[in-house]
């Protein structure tokens, strides 16, 4: 049997059995048992992650009706859906003090193989998942899925089930896999949950350990993700959410430690839920918050999967309440010198990143980061009108924003020839500074970002960076201060928390990323850099989805898939925009 026949009867299998595992059912094996012998639950299926070339993580959740006691596991490993011919196998427990989580690291596998999986506990079988080894080094071709962003309570996760077809041979989440808001309808994307029958659990904002494990458990319920997870391997990282809204080392925009307790304390049970969940393998035993590590693609590319959140972020300057957003703030500590010292991660990590993309010898070094890199600074006067509608959003005012888009962008596309004083002025960055409207982002670490774009630019390698957090797609150039390209970025859309749509924002699409001033709007003409940001190529500042690439050592192919809703299981799926990087010169392509 080929390794597409296998996958194909994987999935049909899994089709089939998936209403089953959603209403929370086991798959027993045949013999009896005596009513001594309770229900064993698998409850959130099986999955699988953190691939190496000879061995992956193998997870599920496990749990007696009726009972507490430990549950004794035997993983299985084979060839076959038939599990004939088991090539691995081994012991792993589910009980309280991992939530009914067992993990096991299953090994003696081959390079760039396919495999089924299983646990087994006396007469009980948990659902059959499929994953696959890393590829070994003379692997040609390597697809994967890229998820960001997955707000329970704001609908389906069309955007998991969608990539169960797409071909993808392995998933990477960038973080915010869960939100730790509450079920209160006011709260951010919850507005419709009752409606869509989405309301998430427990009902209050998560801080303790049982709201953690509670709240997993919840999402895992979900049927789309929970055959995501059982049909590939998944790369992950944690963002904010994971913890609390907008968190950095000693603290997060949504904890008030006089209400919630420490905010060390929360931390720790987070990241401990986190690897109770996940199928993460551990980094350090006595460091759960330690997450960074690299994965080798054969030598197309070098994965290096980043913490850009929890590890060594310091506070970010938007983050104090001032009437500015943190602009003054950040402006003095760029010309004072002290950003050097506000750093997104710790030096341990940065270090660990460019001695790993010196030492890689893949075509392509990859980061996966929970945020934008790229400069998305926007003109000044663009960003004051925008504020002064946003603070009074009169007619008038909404206006004059639209007048100050427009008179940029015609500025910025006249020839300096022909550019009038005030047109001059407008394009000028001394006279109309460009300035960064999300302090959370790297934009809010500028010195760090140029440090570690410098250095990876200085050893020759062709970098790209994968992003999450923003809810809305975007490709970009990476470029240091002396406008020099050190890469490009793919930042995927979110797999449901809302963008820029939800606040009227959309509007702005084609003139950020300059296809409003296209010859031909039907056929607009991307990367032209002639719209708001300088550095942005494309935008899509509507609609909900993943990222799916394709690597070779030719070239990296990103194509962002959307869905047509949320709001009902029934969606269409279809391709945005196909952008594809040339590792000849690092050129880029749009169709």
């Amino acid at each position: 049997m080929t390794q597409v026949n296998s996958r194909r009867e994987f999935i049909i299998k899994m089709a089939s059995v998936s209403g089953v595992v959603a209403a929370g059912s086991v798959l027993s094996a045949c013999g009896g048992g005596s009513s001594n012998d309770p229900m064993l639950q698998f409850n959130y299926g099986v999955a699988s992650g953190d691939p190496k070339t000879d061995r992956v993580i193998l997870w599920t959740h496990a749990r007696y009706v009726g009972y507490s006691d430990t549950v004794a596991l035997t993983y299985q490993v084979a060839t076959d859906v038939g599990f004939t011919t088991i090539v691995s196998t081994g012991t792993a427990t589910a009980g309280a003090s991992s939530g009914y989580t067992a993990k096991a690291d299953a090994t003696g596998l081959a390079a760039g193989n396919t495999y089924y999986y299983r646990f087994v506990a006396g007469r009980w079988i948990s659902p059959v998942g499929i994953t696959r080894t890393l590829p070994a080094a003379d692997v040609t071709s390597v697809k994967f899925a890229v998820f960001s962003c997955a707000l329970y309570s704001a609908g389906y996760f069309n955007a998991y089930d969608s990539a169960v077809r797409s071909g993808a041979q392995y998933a990477l989440h960038l973080g915010d896999y869960i939100y730790e808001y509450g079920s209160d309808p006011a709260k951010f994307g919850n507005s419709n949950a009752a409606t869509l029958g989405r309301v998430t659990a427990p009902d209050n904002e998560i801080v303790t350990l049982d709201d953690y494990r509670t709240r997993y458990a919840k999402y895992r319920s979900d049927p789309n993700l929970k055959t995501l997870h059982a049909t590939m391997p998944w790369i992950t990282v944690w963002d904010d959410h994971e913890f609390a809204n907008n968190a950095w080392v000693d603290g997060a925009e949504n904890h008030d430690g006089t209400k919630q307790g420490p905010w060390a304390a929360r931390k720790a049970i987070a990241a401990q839920v986190y690897h109770e969940w996940m199928p993460i393998r551990v980094q350090d035993p006595a460091n759960l918050l330690k997450i960074y590590r690299s994965f080798d693609f054969g030598t197309i590319f070098t994965l290096h999967m980043l913490d850009t959140r929890i590890e060594g972020r310091t506070k970010q300057y938007d983050a104090y309440g001032d009437a500015d957003g943190g602009i003054t703030r950040y402006a003095t500590a760029l010309v004072s010198g002290t950003d050097a010292q506000h750093p997104m991660i710790s030096t341990t990590q940065q270090r660990w990143l460019t001695d790993g993309t010196l030492a890689s010898k893949a075509t392509w070094q990859i980061m996966g980061n929970q945020d934008i890199m790229a400069r998305m600074w926007f003109p000044a006067n663009v960003l004051q009108a925008q504020n002064t509608a946003f603070a009074a959003p009169t007619a008038a005012n909404q206006t004059a924003v639209v007048t100050a888009i427009s008179t940029f962008l015609t500025a910025k596309a006249t020839p300096s020839a022909f550019r009038t004083k005030t047109q001059a002025d407008l394009v000028s960055t001394t006279s109309n500074p460009r300035l960064p409207y999300n302090l959370d982002s790297w934009d809010g670490y500028p010195t760090q970002r140029e440090a570690i774009l410098k250095t990876i630019r200085d050893q020759g390698k062709k970098l790209v960076t994968l992003s999450g957090d923003s809810h809305n797609a975007w490709f970009t150039n990476l470029t240091t201060l002396d406008n020099a390209k050190a890469g490009v970025e793919f930042a995927v859309t979110s797999v449901t928390a809302p963008g820029f749509e939800s606040v009227g924002l959309d509007a702005l699409q084609s003139s950020l990323d300059g296809t409003a001033l296209s010859p031909n709007p039907l056929a607009p003409t991307y990367g032209t850099g002639l719209g708001l940001i300088d550095d942005l190529n494309y935008v899509d500042a509507k609609r909900r989805g993943y990222l799916l690439v394709t690597a070779t050592a030719a070239s990296i192919k990103g194509e962002y898939m959307f869905v047509d809703t949320i709001a009902s299981t029934t969606y269409t799926a279809s391709t945005g925009k196909t952008v594809t990087v040339s590792a000849t010169d690092m050129s880029v392509s749009y169709t």
